[in-house]
């Protein structure tokens, strides 16, 4: 059996088994014991082993794919193609979220009692969040912050922005420097970068027992009370993303890589099936990797000078969660925002999205200044912390399939790849097959 295969089976299989568990023993003392003692350790060991290669691989490839470029026309061509797609892609998103929020209007339908316990129940989760992330409001100082004053410390801290300013520094150096000098710490990242995908290849054969604990704990343990009281707001962000991914990255897919979407859909499944169960783009960045070699045929020098920016700045599933929770909020407030208000939120869901973290809610403390900006109460925010879980595992799916199809367009724009160039199944699948470098 493949292994995408066995990573969604394990999908399917903790989805089910979850909700089953939840609907016939929810809150029971031994379902919770499994929670606390089995499915959730194995979940969070898969994670961890998933999240302890994410700086040195961030390093490696980066540092290695800006070195690789040649020239600094190079790193501004290709630079400025990749955010030309993250941004435009970005900002459409975010249009489908405040366009579906203005036209269902889900906002209207919650009863102020129920938004005041909502917000009660959940004020300590997001207040907790808010304060331990630090966030404040968005202004220059954010972009002072990207440069590191001491990048050892960021990486310990997992600050990705200054990780990847440091690493995209460093590759430009090697760059910049005479090849016999640079030729030796190029080697050094290059056995770096090799040893930490083995890694990564050691971590997928326990990922679809990974999986399944990790949708197990939250399937069994959601309930669906909470989501009758949300359920057209889910159903908004939800349909949102979908539309997204169905239209906005197939007609992208179509002519800007010249790909079937199907193809591509079909080729991504592991990363996807991946990012859904562990919520993260930072975590899924070292299946990302795999799946746009393996699967894809991306050259390495596009695909790891994309998917670690776009692990961290190329976030279009959260941008369009963020703009129709700020604009839902203010519907439950009974707050009416006008067009300049709701332009001022899809630009800063667009910048935002940019300094979000790539973890699991890793968006709610940004999504609380966002929404003070605009003067909606940030603690409305809480009210979603409940479904917010659901929610990020589908987004995580859109943020993470925008960072493969980045790679498939910049790479076809510079010439060094074609649908043609991808893998055959035979052998995309060939056991120990080498990385291509």
């Amino acid at each position: 059996m493949q292994l995408h295969t066995k990573i969604l089976l394990g999908l399917v299989l903790g989805a089910v088994v979850g909700v089953l568990a939840n609907v016939f023993a929810g809150g029971a003392g031994w379902l919770e014991w499994i929670n606390d003692y089995i499915a959730g350790p194995v979940g969070q060991i898969f994670l961890r082993l998933l999240f302890m290669v994410v700086i040195p691989l961030v390093f490696a490839t980066l540092s290695l794919g800006v070195a690789s470029l040649g020239d600094l026309r190079s790193l501004g061509r290709v630079g400025g193609r990749t955010f030309a797609v993250f941004l435009t892609m970005t900002a459409v998103a975010v249009v489908f979220g405040l366009t579906l929020t203005n036209v269902i209007r889900p906002g209207d339908g919650i009863p102020d009692e129920v938004a005041r316990q909502l917000v009660e129940t959940y004020r300590g989760q997001a207040t907790e969040r808010y304060e331990a992330s630090g966030a404040t409001d968005f202004g220059v100082n954010t972009f002072v912050e990207i440069v590191p004053r001491n990048p050892l410390r960021s990486a310990v801290e997992m600050e990705m922005l200054p990780v990847i300013f440091f690493s995209i520094m460093f590759g430009v150096a090697l760059a910049l420097i005479a090849p016999p000098r640079a030729a030796p710490v190029v080697r050094v990242l290059e056995g770096l970068a090799d040893a930490v995908i083995k890694l990564v290849e050691l971590a997928m054969k326990v990922a679809p027992f990974g999986v399944f604990a990790l949708i197990f704990v939250v399937t069994s343990r959601f309930g669906w009370d909470l989501l009758g009281n949300l359920g057209w707001y889910v159903l908004v962000v939800l349909l949102g993303l979908a539309l997204h991914l169905a239209v906005s990255f197939s007609v992208v897919l179509r002519f800007g890589a010249g790909l079937a979407p199907l193809r591509f859909w079909k080729a991504i499944r592991a990363a996807l099936a991946t990012a859904f169960s562990t919520s993260s783009s930072s975590a899924t960045l070292p299946t990302s990797l795999f799946v746009a070699d393996r699967r894809l045929g991306v050259p390495p020098k596009i695909a790891s000078f994309v998917l670690p920016l776009g692990a961290t700045m190329n976030m279009n599933g959260t941008a369009l969660f963020e703009g129709a929770t700020v604009l839902f909020v203010a519907q439950v407030f009974g707050i009416d925002l006008t067009i300049v208000d709701q332009i001022v939120v899809l630009l800063l869901a667009v910048l935002t999205a940019v300094g979000a973290a790539g973890v699991p809610g890793g968006s709610i403390p940004l999504l609380m200044v966002m929404a003070a900006s605009v003067g909606v109460p940030p603690e409305g925010i809480a009210m979603i912390i409940g479904v917010d879980r659901l929610l990020d595992m589908c987004r995580t799916v859109v943020n993470v399939s925008g960072d493969l199809m980045t790679s498939c367009v910049v790479a076809r724009m510079e010439g060094v790849w074609s649908p043609a160039s991808m893998p055959t199944a035979e052998a995309a699948e060939a056991d120990g097959a080498p990385l291509a470098r």
